[in-house]
Parts: structure tokens; C-alpha cells; sequence
């Protein structure tokens, strides 16, 4: 093992959230991980899912995980269900104001289970 695998191996702080099938195609959940609202996406049927920060720098509120989840041009997203800025799920870019950026999580299916990397 190189020093860098041992390095990214302990510092992987995975959390399981719930199982998938919590989640309904194309919705969202609220986590509250290590103090922080995170919003848990489920993209189409399958096992696809996203996760960035709850808070909506618009409307200055923790409700993303509420949030229209779609597409624009292919690129997964959600609608803020206040003001209805679109933010990319992969990167957290807003797509309507590209000087606004969300944290993004790493996450994923394991088991059935979804689990967030914070």
C-alpha cells in the first residue's frame, strides 16, 4: 500500500444515512451529519444518488433537500423550492448564477444502504 492509499483509506468517514428504498426516485432527505445539514439525493430508479450541503444561499435556509429534483442539459439538479435557483448535483454550481457554489459530498449505495462521506 502506498502512503497516499493509507492516507485517503483513514480519512474515508462514511455514514450511513437509511436504506434506498427510503428514498423515492427522484426526491431528496435531510441528514444531519457531524453538525451539518447535508441534502441526500436519489436520481431516477436506480441507485444513483447525490449529496451537497441544505443550506440555500438564496433564500437563506436549510431546504434544498425539499428541492425539485431534474435535469438541465443532462446535468442532474435541484430547484431551491423558494426562489427556484437550479444547483448542479454533481458539482453544487448554481446553474442560474455561476458565482455560487454549494459543498458537495461524495456518496453512495452499499448493501441497500446510503451512505455520505462528510
Amino acid at each position: 500500500m502506498s502512503p497516499t492509499e493509507s492516507i485517503q483509506s483513514t480519512t474515508q468517514q462514511w455514514t450511513t444515512i437509511c436504506p434506498l428504498d427510503r428514498i423515492l426516485p427522484n426526491t431528496g432527505v435531510c441528514a444531519l451529519i457531524n453538525g451539518q445539514q447535508i441534502a441526500v439525493f436519489r436520481v431516477g430508479e436506480g441507485t444513483d444518488v447525490c449529496a451537497i450541503e441544505n443550506y440555500d444561499p438564496f433564500s437563506k435556509a436549510y431546504v434544498l433537500s425539499r428541492g425539485i429534483v431534474g435535469d438541465r442539459n443532462g446535468i442532474p439538479k435541484v430547484a431551491s423550492p423558494i426562489y427556484k435557483q437550479n444547483f448542479s448535483l454533481l458539482t453544487g454550481e448554481c446553474l442560474d448564477d455561476s458565482t455560487v457554489k454549494l459543498r458537495t459530498f461524495s456518496a453512495q449505495v452499499v448493501d441497500g444502504q446510503v451512505q455520505v462521506n462528510v
